[in-house]
Formats: C-alpha cells, sequence, structure tokens
C-alpha cells in the first residue's frame, strides 16, 4: 500500500470511529443491558494505565536503541487500545451517559480533563495509525517526525482516561 493510500485509510477509519462514538450518544438505549457492562469502565480504565505504562515502556526502550522491544511493546499497546475501543463502543450503546454532580467542588477540573481527553482522543487516532505504518514499514524519519505529536497525546489520552474514570467512577449508577 502506498504512503498516500494509507493516509487516507487512516482518515476514514478516524472519522467512521468518531461518527460511531457520536452516534452512541443520539441513538436510543436497548431496553435490555447485559450483566457484563458494568465491568465495562473499569475494563477500560485498567487498559488505558496499562496502555499508559507500556507507552513510557515504549519510550524507554527506544530510546536504549532496542527496536525489537519497542516494536513489541507499541504493538501490545495498539492491540490493547483496540480492545478498549471496542469495550468503550459497547459500554455506551447500553448505558446512559453519567454526569458529574453539578454542586461538586470538582466538577470544573473533572470537565476540563473530560473535554480535553474527548478531544485529543478523536485527533489522535489518525496519528497514531500512520505512526504504526512508517514503524512498520521502517520509514524511521517518517516515524520519529510524527511520533514527536502521536506519543506525548495519546500518553496523554490514556492517563486522562484513568483520571475520568476515577473522577466519575463514583456516580456510576449500576
Amino acid at each position: 500500500m502506498t504512503d498516500k493510500k494509507f493516509f487516507t485509510l487512516s482518515i476514514i477509519v478516524s472519522i467512521i470511529v468518531c461518527s460511531v462514538v457520536v452516534t452512541l450518544n443520539i441513538i436510543p438505549k436497548p431496553d435490555y443491558v447485559p450483566a457484563f457492562i458494568r465491568h465495562l469502565p473499569l475494563l477500560n480504565a485498567t487498559i488505558n494505565g496499562i496502555c499508559s505504562i507500556l507507552l513510557i515502556a515504549s519510550f524507554y526502550y527506544i530510546r536504549r536503541k532496542n527496536i525489537p522491544v519497542h516494536k513489541k511493546i507499541n504493538i501490545t499497546a495498539f492491540f490493547l487500545s483496540c480492545i478498549f475501543l471496542v469495550s468503550y463502543i459497547l459500554y455506551h450503546y447500553y448505558s446512559i451517559e453519567t454526569k458529574f454532580p453539578v454542586g461538586n467542588p470538582l466538577r470544573t477540573l473533572y470537565l476540563i480533563i473530560l473535554i480535553s481527553h474527548i478531544i485529543l482522543a478523536s485527533l489522535v487516532l489518525p496519528f497514531i495509525l500512520i505512526s504504526f505504518y512508517f514503524g512498520l514499514n521502517m520509514k524511521i524519519t517518517q516515524h520519529k517526525r510524527i511520533v514527536r505529536w502521536s506519543f506525548p497525546i495519546w500518553l496523554y489520552v490514556t492517563i486522562t482516561g484513568v483520571i475520568v474514570y476515577l473522577m466519575i467512577s463514583p456516580y456510576y449508577s449500576f
């Protein structure tokens, strides 16, 4: 596949994912909610936490020029992020939105973290895909150029995913 075709595919996939997530907030929720759904927020936070650790480990190993370990760690983080996405979509398909209480003094902080998390999560996906494309094809110069942006944003998204979960979890109504 050519670079241009992969870039186009990355944008299309990112638009589809964002569209699905937005649609989940519009469509009516099913009457029946499987019991396992209530466990998905914790699973998602756990996956985000593991991905945060993996991304830091990946950075550590690439700084030591250990490309095989760096590559394995990133593939694992990417695979876990794919599982996260499926779990996230499932949860938001079945569950109503949990709102942070209006009177809580941490609400503003929560909303700042949540909004930045959502915006950056939707924007980073094509960059992650392109980073992987360059890395797997050993196009190191291009890989480094894009990872300079995608790595810190992806790391921020995974860390803030855990923070958002910790802040909102007391208010889930399962």
